[in-house]
């Protein structure tokens, strides 16, 4: 008899729930951050619109993962140019980078103004601690250790309660919205959709999904005759609740920072840290408490998948074996790989640079690369060898639709 009780649901969760708490990373924290600030609650509405978008090309890269127990890079070589493929991963690699730097200066950063001391200090050990766990302890075990780690992400559902918010106003803003064409609103229509549907976010929920169905317990499933449409309804389940988490979070940040920030006249966040810092003396201690442990504990979840999508695009890409699951001795080119990109991002945090500058361009770049890809994954589907419903293509077409438009709109009003 089937355990259907919510333990078990929670307990059956894996790629999918991770894939979307890793989604609302320190630099996702930031774009959100300043979304709010800048604009108020008239973003509000992208968090409802992208959500079915982005269930369904996560879906997409899931089944393609898991029929085909390959990720992405491996399956789009067979559809793409390896010029054209080494470009995108290129592209992915170096996004990555710029993204886990940013991720490990928000939490130095956060971590500094709750106990003070060096920031890049700080940003050395939160890389390192990353980068050891993932290297020393197996994907089934830190699997779990992720999974555990989106709890954190509903402090800032408890920030957004911690403040006056007049829902009134933001319902309306929500389903109603005042849009423009201007420049800045376009941008960062484009950056939160980069932010929201990210090109890291299919390589990693592909690649686990085959793990899982290499490695975990759904392939002693399939030995038992477990179907296909009976995987398909896992997947779904997984995926639709890791994306609701991840964008319902997302609108509760927009939210939170629109209520104090953007009311209080302050428009401009640099970085995911100074959101929560700018909080203290207009929401108090517990907002932006809350806040900064958000910050580090959502990094502490995103850096490895950054630097682990990373890896297994290029080991893809490049046919260099390697695994999360296999111990580094047998894997040394896939987690030469996971350090180069978490080492980078280390080193990069080094460098002055303007944080809402890289963050934001950073979105936007992952914004137009997700385009081209998600073309590619739709091919890859469309070719008949993955079994996947009319209606899931249909709207992965349209999400792949939806991005291009926001690049070319992004476009046409630089133009």
């Amino acid at each position: 008899m089937t355990d259907r009780s919510p333990g078990a649901f929670l307990r059956s969760l894996g790629p999918g729930l991770i894939t979307g708490a890793a989604d609302d990373d320190p630099s996702g924290i930031a774009t959100y951050s300043q979304a709010g600030a800048q604009f108020g609650y008239s973003l509000a509405w992208t968090m409802f619109l992208t959500l079915p978008f982005m269930a369904a090309i996560q879906i997409v890269s899931a089944v393609i993962g898991w029929q085909t127990e390959e990720g992405l890079s491996a399956n789009i070589a067979r559809r793409l140019s390896a010029p054209v493929l080494y470009g995108l991963v290129m592209l992915l690699v170096v996004a990555n980078t710029i993204n886990i730097a940013a991720d490990l200066a928000a939490m130095a950063q956060s971590l500094q103004l709750v106990i003070d001391g060096p920031a890049l200090f700080y940003a050395g050990i939160f890389g390192i601690v990353c980068l050891v766990a993932e290297v020393f302890i197996p994907y089934h075990r830190y699997a779990g250790y992720l999974k555990f780690l989106t709890m954190v992400l509903f402090v800032y559902v408890a920030a957004a309660f911690s403040v006056h918010i007049p829902w009134g106003e933001v319902a309306l803003s929500t389903f109603l919205p005042a849009l423009s064409l201007k420049k800045e609103y376009l941008l960062t229509i484009v950056a939160v959709f980069g932010t929201t549907i990210s090109p890291y976010l299919f390589f990693w929920q592909a690649s686990q999904e085959a793990e899982e169905s290499r490695l975990s317990h759904r392939h002693q499933f399939r030995e038992q005759s477990f179907s296909d449409a009976q995987a398909f309804r896992h997947i779904a389940a997984d995926t639709w609740t890791g994306m609701i988490v991840s964008n319902v979070i997302a609108y509760f940040i927009i939210v939170t920072t629109a209520a104090t920030l953007h009311a209080q006249g302050v428009t401009n966040i640099q970085s995911a840290a100074q959101a929560a810092e700018a909080l203290r003396p207009i929401a108090g201690e517990l907002t932006f408490a809350l806040f900064a442990a958000g910050i580090i504990g959502t990094g502490l979840l995103a850096v490895p998948v950054l630097a682990g999508s990373a890896a297994y695009a290029v080991a893809e890409a490049f046919h260099i074996g390697g695994s999360l699951e296999l111990p580094a001795n047998r894997a040394l080119g896939f987690y030469g790989i996971v350090g180069a990109a978490t080492l980078g991002g280390v080193m990069l945090t080094a460098v002055k640079f303007d944080p809402i500058t890289m963050l934001f361009w950073t979105a936007v770049i992952n914004g137009i690369v997700a385009v081209p890809i998600m073309a590619a994954m739709m091919f890859v589907v469309s070719g008949g060898a993955l079994v996947l419903p009319r209606w899931l293509k249909n709207l992965g077409w349209l999400a792949t639709a939806l991005m291009a438009a926001a690049a070319l709109l992004l476009l046409w009003s630089s133009i």
